[in-house]
């Protein structure tokens, strides 16, 4: 009877996994590579679009994936649909909404700020007020 071996685990004859395997090892850390790449081209797309710019290249940003997304989606589906023999039914198509992130950034990023002005302050009310608690329930 032959075992299948899982990457980076050991098989049952007893023999290791390669040391180049390393970090397969585990449901966590392949989560966390995962999770990781994911992140990582989240943030090249942010740089690489210069979507933390002025807000006009923001707004030509959210335009144009409004734009390049729908089209996208339904390749994909069709793609889907050929390889599986599925049939996705077609959705309706997405509404126009027009959102000017002008108006709203200066707001977004004044509220941000200021919780990180008050930050310190309140980290320590907090604390003050969660050891006065400890203090008074180990009476």
């Amino acid at each position: 009877m032959r075992s299948e071996c899982v990457l980076g685990a050991a098989s049952d004859s007893g023999q290791e996994a390669p040391r180049d395997t390393w970090f397969l090892q585990g449901k966590a850390s392949r989560r966390f590579l995962i999770k990781g790449s994911v992140a990582g081209g989240a943030v090249y797309l942010v740089y690489d679009q210069e979507l933390l710019g002025p807000s006009d290249k923001s707004q030509a940003a959210l335009q144009k994936a409004g734009e390049v997304v729908p089209p996208a989606m339904y390749q994909f589906s069709q793609y889907v649909c050929q390889q599986t023999g599925l049939q996705i039914p077609q959705l309706p198509a997405p509404p126009k909404i027009y959102f000017p992130i002008r108006d709203s950034w200066n707001a977004g990023i004044m509220t941000v700020m200021s919780a990180l002005s008050v930050a310190p302050s309140k980290a320590r009310e907090y604390s003050k007020e969660g050891w006065e608690y400890v203090k008074a329930r180990t009476k």
